[in-house]
Formats: structure tokens, C-alpha cells, sequence
């Protein structure tokens, strides 16, 4: 697994470190902070702390998703790679499921919560019923914080089961002790 993810690691910074992108000021003032080492070697917070944005941000339906999910990775520290990667649980395999979920989980919260919504696009759906876009726009934000807050029960779980995998500790930059030379 260490080595997969090394590997990973390796391509992703070739191709965001790209000769015609670096000499450019936007992309300096990105990447830089992006680059940091701590935010690309995995431990259990930050791993847990990635996994948890990445998925949050696969079930908004945006196009760039792990863009959004990268910077607020890096905003909070985060576990970058993870954050990029998790948000490609949705993809257009998946995406069906997904949106049935979103739409119950939409009319689930406005039918219990008594949530007065103007109805936007009626459809009928089989299996599902009538819905409209407002169970939608209630369920992709609901659907992603449940994912998010079930992240961080499974990275512990599987650092508890697998420590060797996944260590607890942050990366800490080993500081270089400077001696000075005493001329006797």
C-alpha cells in the first residue's frame, strides 16, 4: 500500500509541478502552500481529516469537485492526496445510486423536520415517487456530511487494526542542530 501511494504522490506532484504552469504568479501563490510536505504524508488525523472533505465534496455536483476538496484540504491541513482521491467515489458508475440516495435522504428530512420548501421540478420516479429538486438541494449536503462524519470512524478503525498502515502521528520537520565550531 505504501508503495501505491508513493507512487501517487510522485505522479501527482509531476504533473502539478508542469514546466508551463510553474514561472506562472496564480499558480506559485497555489502551489506552494499545496506542496507542503506535511499535508502529503498520511497519519490517522489527517488521513481522517481529507477522507472526510473528499467525500463530503464528491456528493456536491460540481464538476471540480476535487479542486474544491484540495484547497479546503489545504486550508485545514489536511491530507491532501485523500481528499483528491475521495471525491472520485462518485463517478458515473456510482452516481445513480448516489442521487437516489440524495433524493431520499431530501424527502426524508423535509417530511420529518416539516421543512416548508417551494417545490422546484416535479418528477415522478419509479421506486421513489414523486420528488422535486428541493428534495435534492436538501439531500447532496445532507448525504455528504453523512459520509464525512462516517470517515472518521473507519480511518480510526482501521489505524487501530492496521497501526503499521497508517501511523497517529503528525510529520514533524526533524530540526538540524547547528554547531558551532570551537576554535580552542
Amino acid at each position: 500500500m505504501k508503495v501505491h501511494y508513493l507512487r501517487m504522490v510522485r505522479r501527482a506532484f509531476r504533473a502539478l509541478r508542469h514546466r508551463k504552469l510553474r514561472h506562472r504568479p496564480w499558480w506559485q501563490k497555489i502551489s506552494k502552500p499545496l506542496f507542503h510536505r506535511s499535508l502529503w504524508i498520511p497519519c490517522r488525523d489527517t488521513v481522517a481529516s481529507g477522507l472526510a472533505i473528499g467525500l463530503f465534496f464528491s456528493m456536491v455536483p460540481f464538476i471540480p469537485q476535487s479542486i474544491f476538496a484540495a484547497v479546503l484540504a489545504m486550508w485545514v491541513r489536511a491530507n491532501v492526496p485523500f481528499a483528491m482521491a475521495a471525491c472520485f467515489v462518485s463517478n458515473p458508475l456510482t452516481n445513480g445510486p448516489f442521487w437516489i440516495a440524495q433524493l431520499w435522504l431530501g424527502r426524508l428530512i423535509i417530511d420529518v423536520f416539516g421543512i416548508n420548501i417551494p417545490e422546484i421540478g416535479h418528477l415522478k420516479l419509479p421506486g421513489l415517487g414523486p420528488v422535486s429538486g428541493a428534495d435534492f438541494i436538501v439531500g447532496f449536503p445532507a448525504l455528504g456530511l453523512l459520509l464525512a462524519l462516517l470517515a472518521y470512524p473507519l480511518v480510526h478503525l482501521f489505524s487501530a487494526i492496521l497501526p503499521h498502515h497508517l501511523p497517529v502521528r503528525r510529520y514533524k520537520p526533524k530540526v538540524k542542530v547547528v554547531r558551532e565550531a570551537s576554535g580552542v
